[in-house]
């Protein structure tokens, strides 16, 4: 059989007898190049890499358990390295080393990742169905609510947000390499950093399986729940931080000079004054700290103040529609528009404003 043109990359921590079968099952299908990263197993396991190595694969090893994330990022590196360069070579397909992956679903990737080719930027997910009954109710939940909150915060709709089966061409690996996270949090950060850098995902559905209610997963629900939401939810907190802070600066300033110069001339001026000031603090802290924008800084701070007028004025509007027809007073009407835009105004800084990621 032709060799086929993807890598196969499996991050193994504590793997059976059946990781070598399934092997053996890549290599009937013409996967012939497989680097596997052994996570930190222990002398216990030395005999299955050494077994997988003489079959041909070539085992990276880790002296102590890093996590998934690392394994990958090596496995990466490893790939660019040995198949950065090669003709033959389109990607790499990330495997999960509990056989929950068909061969067949593996083949289907490849194929994709054929016809895409190695140097167009791409990220593929195998995604598979959760309605069905042998589907734990944790592993449904859990990422039904990763879903949701991934497509609210960053605006893509994914239905697999945890699959560990992902095909990534040469082209788009750079872009992951020295990104945040050790562990599981890592695919979730592979995620958002594809969507920021208007990476094209494509789902291509698989077959659900799960071998003895995912008894083999090192999926730790607590702490790395706790990760992976810490990392989605990190852009949206630093954003809601700096509007804060923003806003404090702003009333405190007015504060202080509305009391030093007096009349209705020292409203206007500390107005003026304190809302420049905390504006370009909450544009120069969006910008470097919230969305780790670069590029050009003219052409992002005329937008954030356009978006600026633009807001103020759907505010004022709103309100005025608002309190016409609702029997409620004109300071809940700014309360409920100015919330909405709030969340709104997010959404068009990440996209529009300090979207300038290559």
């Amino acid at each position: 059989m032709k060799m086929r043109q993807s890598v196969i990359l499996i991050p193994s921590l504590h793997p059976d007898e059946k990781l070598a079968a399934y092997v053996r099952a890549l290599f009937e299908e013409g996967f012939r190049r497989i680097i596997i990263v052994d996570d930190g197993s222990g002398e216990l396991y030395e005999p299955i890499f050494m077994q997988l190595a003489d079959m041909g694969c070539v085992v990276l090893k880790h002296a102590v358990n890093c996590g998934k994330g690392r394994a990958l990022k090596n496995g990466f590196h490893e790939f660019l390295n040995r198949f950065g360069k090669a003709e033959d070579v389109c990607g790499v397909i990330t495997v999960d080393s509990d056989g929950q992956h068909l061969v067949k679903d593996v083949v289907r990737m490849d194929r994709r990742l054929s016809e895409i080719g190695a140097g167009q930027k791409c990220l593929l997910l195998g995604a598979r169905d959760f309605g069905g009954q042998n589907v734990p109710f944790k592993s449904s939940f859990g990422n039904r609510m990763t879903g949701f909150w991934f497509r609210l915060l960053y605006g893509k709709r994914i239905r697999d947000t945890q699959t560990g089966l992902r095909g990534g061409t040469t082209a788009v690996l750079p872009a992951f390499l020295t990104l945040k996270g050790e562990r599981f949090e890592y695919e979730t950060s592979m995620l958002i950093e594809a969507v920021r850098r208007k990476i094209p995902i494509e789902e291509i559905p698989i077959e659900t399986v799960y071998l003895e209610n995912n008894s083999g997963t090192h999926f730790r629900p607590l702490q790395d729940s706790v990760q992976i939401y810490g990392l989605l939810f990190g852009e949206f907190f630093r954003y809601l931080f700096s509007s804060l802070s923003a806003s404090v600066i702003d009333i405190s300033l007015f504060h202080l000079l509305s009391c030093w110069i007096p009349g209705v001339s020292g409203i206007w001026i500390a107005t003026a004054f304190a809302r420049a000031v905390s504006s370009l603090y909450n544009y120069f802290v969006n910008r470097n700290v919230v969305f780790g924008a670069s590029g050009d800084v003219k052409k992002s701070l005329w937008r954030y103040y356009a978006l600026c007028v633009i807001q103020a004025a759907c505010s004022a509007g709103l309100v005025s529609v608002l309190s016409l027809l609702l029997p409620v007073s004109k300071t809940l009407c700014k309360i409920m528009v100015d919330t909405v835009l709030f969340f709104v105004s997010f959404q068009v800084q990440r996209r529009v404003v300090f979207q300038n990621r290559s």
